[in-house]
């Protein structure tokens, strides 16, 4: 299943061995299409390497359904740990008796001269009839520049190398961004005794329990995870939206950032310079709390609404109340006055797609495609955040974007289909699950 020896040409290649990459083996053996999947780390790196030590899914287990590899756990409500999940995506390319080579990295891929693809890796050169880039959109850790500007001897990070709050140096931590990585690293270092100072941004936040059920099964019976993007009333806008905040932490709870304050967190508005050490924050702390809590309320709208326009049989609860109120407004901190040894930047990554030399991207740098089909003849991505619906870089989703650009493939004229062909489907390894 693993190695690092590749083929000389593939009917297709698939870029990336995470969970983008195996749905796309899965539905590939369904077609009995020859491929190979090219991994420049290890199946489940991101996983392995770029979460918290208490890191867990925000979505409930159930929702694990990469296609012919449903959750089968015990707690289907529940919230599968970063080992779990580590283990879920593991067994799952055992499973499928996945075709990949790990430790492989593409370094070129471009229009081959003969027709099809060139592809240049750590391991030789492969060519191939297409390409799926399944390497989601997540590429590089973004730090702003303006990070260089902090004085002092203060320990700069980003969320993907943070662990615990016990591999931090004593003394307060400052965490820039408060998407769901942000405001999860805060509660992990709040609960655990630290003092806490917090820059908010405009992410919006989602209840986990509301009227009797998790919120995600309200959504999933109102289809939200289904709406294609192109019926979502930002059409292609809602790709760059922050992600809602909430945890499944201990079963799952709300993350309310205004309860934080009120146990002794220290909150700022969005941070927009650094100037001579010193960190400059807007003044819409207060704003950026307002709407989070509008987005809280709005999904609890629609849920009444469903309720209600269905008969439905749900206990009543009342709608989200602050129970704090920002006071002032910090516009400058001295990190080293504040006695801040810590900051972590949770502000997100960037795509690199520099080694990708064909033109299938806007002016933005961002792939142009249809549900995945690109611009190009034989070019597919996949596993992008909206590619097709809120459920597309989700495992719940991933697998029916890979079944659709799978189809694709097989009804296009690849030179090397005759040959794959006479392969047989998918069958699972025997004793994988």
């Amino acid at each position: 299943m693993t190695g690092s020896s590749i083929p000389s040409h593939a009917s297709v290649v698939v870029i990336g061995g995470g969970q983008a990459g195996l749905a796309m083996s899965y539905q590939l053996k369904q077609s009995g299409i020859d491929h190979v999947i090219l991994e420049k780390n290890q199946i489940a790196h991101s996983w392995k390497t770029q979460r918290w030590d208490a890191f867990c899914l925000v979505t409930p287990n159930w929702q694990c359904q990469l296609p012919g590899y449903p959750y089968q756990g015990s707690d289907p409500k529940g919230f599968m740990l970063r080992d779990e999940i580590v283990g879920y995506v593991e067994g799952y390319a055992k499973h499928i008796s996945a075709p990949i080579r790990e430790g492989v990295a593409v370094t070129r891929l471009k229009q081959d001269v003969g027709g099809g693809f060139a592809l240049e890796t750590s391991a030789g050169g492969i060519t191939a009839d297409a390409v799926v880039l399944a390497v989601s959109g997540y590429h590089v850790p973004n730090v702003p520049l303006m990070s260089a500007r902090l004085d002092g001897p203060v320990t700069q990070l980003h969320s993907s190398a943070y662990r615990n709050p016990q591999s931090l140096p004593p003394g307060d931590v400052l965490v820039i961004g408060s998407g769901q990585s942000g405001c999860q690293i805060a509660e992990d270092l709040h609960l655990a005794g630290r003092k806490v100072h917090l820059a908010v941004g405009s992410a919006p936040r989602c209840p986990r329990v509301y009227r009797g059920r998790d919120a995600v099964e309200w959504l999933d019976d109102l289809g939200q995870y289904d709406l294609p993007v192109d019926q979502h009333n930002l059409k292609e806008k809602v790709r760059k939206n922050a992600n809602h905040y909430l945890t499944g932490r201990d079963g799952g709870r709300d993350i309310d950032l205004r309860r934080f304050a009120l146990e002794g967190m220290t909150l700022y508005g969005r941070l927009k310079d650094i100037q001579n050490g010193q960190l400059e924050f807007a003044g819409d702390l207060q704003n950026n709390l307002d709407n989070a809590d509008r987005v809280y309320n709005g999904i609890c709208g629609l849920i009444d609404n469903h309720i209600a326009r269905n008969s439905i049989e749900a206990p009543a609860s009342p709608h989200y109340e602050p129970v704090w109120q920002p006071t002032e407004t910090i516009a400058t901190l001295d990190p080293a006055k504040a006695g801040i040894s810590t900051v972590i930047w949770t502000t997100g990554f960037r795509s690199d797609w520099s080694w990708v030399e064909l033109p299938i991207f806007d002016g933005a740098g961002y792939p142009t495609h249809r549900r995945g089909v690109t611009s190009m003849d034989g070019v597919y991505v996949l596993g992008l955040p909206w590619l097709y619906t809120w459920g597309s870089g989700r495992f719940v989703g991933v697998g029916r974007d890979a079944e659709f650009v799978s189809k694709h493939i097989a009804a296009s004229a690849l030179p090397s289909k005759a040959a794959a062909s006479a392969q047989p489907a998918f069958q699972p390894a025997e004793n994988a699950a």
